[in-house]
């Protein structure tokens, strides 16, 4: 990450070192913020963002929850993204746009302190290494569950909701894995440490309902409409511990992620211990339509030039 690089802060750019927070913010205390990754990918046609839309919306939803007023609305903060990468001049990156409390009390009630609105932009290459999409990686359950339902707000992508995934991930790398699966209070199988999960059995893809202890992934959902393009049956539903041992297939699924194959659970192995054909078959349609090199058929992705041009930031002195 360079300093020269340019940060999109409540509509103006400001150079990487100048987008500061004074210790006193909310933010910094409590963990008051909302964020959203997208993914920028380069295409044969330029730069294009994947379900840009969808995930702005989700930006908005999670401030909603935690009840942030937001001084820019859906397309401001669309726009926003696409000047940003183009600002910095990337032909692929990782958006990271996030809302979050500043200064105005140290009190648990966060609604006098301002929200503020930064984009960052930056490299990000697979997140569990370059070589886990072709090779897979181990993952173990974790010892950590995820909060019951009416606890945190699962639908939020609020930073505070990730303490737990810290946890899972620490977890995981100090017994040598590469990710942790955490399970719901109830025992069931809920998501990794920040992705969604899924199963095959006998060709069927199996993920967890939307039950309140996982993120709604706009990945996940990405998926389930391929795998239904492509006329492979999916299944929402309760997923007990045990499945995950006798899969024929399971991947992790999110915008870092990408779609990242299981080898192994608790050092079972899954499968023949590498990609399974479904897995490969979803995998190379999500990423041909992600870089532009297959039919974008529900106009997932947003070109970041003809964004760009319509609205410019100003630069800040």
């Amino acid at each position: 990450m360079s300093d020269a690089s340019w940060i999109w802060r409540n509509g103006e750019f400001v150079r990487w070192a100048r987008a500061r927070l004074h210790v006193g913010s909310h933010v910094v205390h409590y963990g008051s913020s909302v964020f959203e990754g997208i993914r920028c990918y380069a295409t044969p046609r330029g730069p294009a963002v994947f379900r840009l839309r969808e995930h702005v919306r989700r930006l908005l939803d999670s401030a909603r929850i935690y009840r942030m007023p937001v001084a820019f609305d859906e397309a401001e903060l669309a726009d926003a993204c696409c000047a940003t990468v183009a600002r910095n001049r990337q032909d692929s990156c990782y958006i990271r746009p996030i809302l979050l409390r500043g200064t105005g009390t140290f009190g648990l009630d966060p609604q006098p302190c301002g929200v503020e609105a930064f984009i960052l932009t930056f490299p990000w290459g697979a997140y569990l290494g370059e070589a886990s999409l072709q090779e897979g990686v181990d993952a173990c359950v974790s010892s950590w569950s995820r909060p019951a339902p009416n606890t945190v707000p699962a639908l939020a992508k609020a930073g505070g909701n990730y303490l737990g995934s810290q946890l899972i991930a620490m977890e995981a790398h100090a017994n040598g894995y590469a990710e942790g699966i955490a399970l719901g209070p109830d025992g069931l199988v809920s998501e990794g440490s920040g992705q969604n999960i899924f199963l095959v059995r006998n060709g069927v893809l199996f993920t967890p309902a939307l039950d309140g202890t996982l993120l709604a992934g706009i990945t996940r959902d990405s998926l389930i409409t391929i795998a239904e393009d492509l006329g492979i049956e999916v299944r929402e539903q309760p997923v007990p511990r045990e499945m995950l041992y006798i899969a024929d297939e399971v991947f992790f699924t999110g915008t870092a992620s990408e779609i990242t194959p299981i080898r192994s659970i608790d050092r079972i192995q899954v499968g023949n211990g590498r990609a399974g054909e479904v897995t490969s078959v979803l995998q190379q349609r999500l990423l041909g339509i992600a870089r532009g090199e297959l039919p974008d058929a529900h106009n997932w992705l947003v070109p970041v030039t003809r964004i760009a041009r319509k609205r410019r930031a100003k630069v800040a002195a």
